[in-house]
């Protein structure tokens, strides 16, 4: 089923034949690194580079011995000859295994990190266009007060430069190589033949290693993948949420010719945002297999090695996918700033409260006793027709502080609005930075100041 979300790119860091190409470049570092010193003749290197894996080949040996990498170095073997003894000398299968499952994951990770730009580009293109688009900010589903569309795109594309570090660390603690032999002792090779071999393939050696490459790098690397999916479930979620019928704020990409429903043919669902949280939690699952495969019995056992031919390349394969098609959803994002308005309107003003606290207590009011005067008529306005500003007003106690000019001046979504620009400094997401990428695109303009 993975090969439904698979993309071109990232299939092919995970295909067979990438997979033995990279076991082969191993192999031929290491013999490249018996000829500098002198252990192989130097002329069998260029005839060794020549080798070839036939996988068919290799599937015939591997039926008899029931053990990959003999069936590979047999199918190698045959495409050399006498030459074929220079190769694997020293090795262990995880030498080779390893090594060549780092290159795949950082080749992997360069893929996402340039995923993950490509989606901060569209997002802070989204973030300039709607930075003064007011809209309802909301605390355990209910409103609470205004901030703009495009101060919640800022704080994805925040998170998602974190995420971007934390790949790039992941993929630091990936990008070793081990070529210590059977129990990490180096007892058939030696130190300087690892470090000659990972020089090689732009790898560091690891600084020991036993029969393997510990698995806490690599649960790092799918713990980081999961954390990344978690962010995009995260803003599909508020995407879903938002595209609710009763609020419909925004909705993702609709296309002509499009269903929504076998049963209802107006449906509009959100379900390219779903598809990107289901998957999310499927990754969360690999991660815990991955930190799972960190206690392993003695120098080694295979128990990890089952889980990671399908955790390692899925969770990249998905989250790539997933990248792809938030990507994709944020671009063709319908965004609707006068629903926005409306429904910051659907409380009456009740928004407002905090302000006429603090403006109250400004006053000479105690906080009690300001935020009991703000309640009374909050409460009015949950259960009855008439505004919040109108019920204040008609309050001969909050009048005695605030007559209604100065209330009524306090009923201004963009005083909520008034450090956004201090925050897009803060972030480095400025108009002039972005002018480039968004092609001459003006923010929006400002809403009306006043209810």
């Amino acid at each position: 089923m993975i090969e439904r979300y698979s993309r071109p790119q990232m299939k092919r860091v995970w295909s067979d034949d990438n997979k033995f190409a990279k076991w082969l470049e191993v192999e031929i570092a290491v013999c490249e690194a018996w000829a500098d010193l002198g252990v192989i003749p130097r002329e069998v290197v260029p005839k060794i580079k020549l080798a070839r894996v036939n996988h068919k080949r290799m599937e015939e040996i591997l039926k008899e011995t029931h053990h990959d990498m003999t069936a590979f170095l047999g199918s190698v073997a045959e495409s050399l000859g006498k030459e074929s003894r220079f190769v694997h000398l020293g090795l262990t299968s995880s030498d080779v295994m390893d090594t060549a499952l780092s290159l795949q994951l950082v080749e992997a990770a360069e893929l996402l990190t340039q995923d993950i730009k490509g989606l901060v580009s569209v997002l802070a293109e989204k973030a300039l266009k709607y930075k003064y688009t007011p809209m309802m900010g909301r605390t355990h589903g209910i409103h609470a007060e205004p901030i703009s569309f495009g101060l919640k795109l800022a704080l994805w594309i925040e998170e998602m430069n974190r995420n971007r570090v934390r790949l790039n660390e992941a993929k630091r603690a990936i990008a070793v190589g081990k070529i210590s032999g059977a129990v990490g002792t180096y007892a058939t090779l030696s130190p300087e033949v690892e470090e000659k071999a990972c020089a090689r393939l732009k790898l560091a050696p690891a600084p020991i290693s036993s029969q393997i490459l510990q698995r806490d790098r690599h649960a790092q690397f799918v713990t980081t993948l999961a954390i990344i999916s978690s962010s995009l479930e995260k803003f599909a979620t508020e995407i879903r949420g938002l595209q609710k019928t009763e609020t419909r704020e925004v909705e993702e990409p609709f296309s002509a010719g499009q269903t929504g429903s076998s049963a209802m043919p107006h449906k509009r669902n959100p379900e390219l945002c779903e598809r990107v949280c289901g998957l999310a939690r499927l990754v969360r699952g690999y991660a815990l297999t991955s930190m799972e495969n960190i206690a392993l019995w003695h120098e080694r056992d295979i128990s990890h090695s089952s889980t990671e031919r399908i955790t390692l390349p899925d969770s990249c394969l998905l989250l790539d996918y997933s990248l792809a098609l938030f990507t994709s959803v944020m671009k063709g994002l319908q965004v609707y700033p006068q629903r926005m308005k409306r429904n910051l309107g659907l409380t009456k003003g009740l928004i407002f409260s905090q302000r006429v606290m603090l403006a109250l207590i400004e006053k000479g009011l105690s906080r009690q006793k300001a935020y009991e005067l703000v309640q009374r008529s909050a409460m009015k306005t949950w259960k009855g027709n008439r505004t919040f500003l109108s019920l204040l007003k008609a309050d001969a106690e909050v009048t005695a502080s605030l007559p209604a000019a100065e209330l009524e001046k306090l009923f201004d979504y963009q005083y909520y609005l008034r450090y956004i620009d201090e925050i897009f400094r803060r972030l480095g997401l400025t108009e002039a930075q972005w002018k480039d990428k968004l092609g001459g695109v003006e923010p929006d303009e400002l809403a009306p100041r006043t209810v």
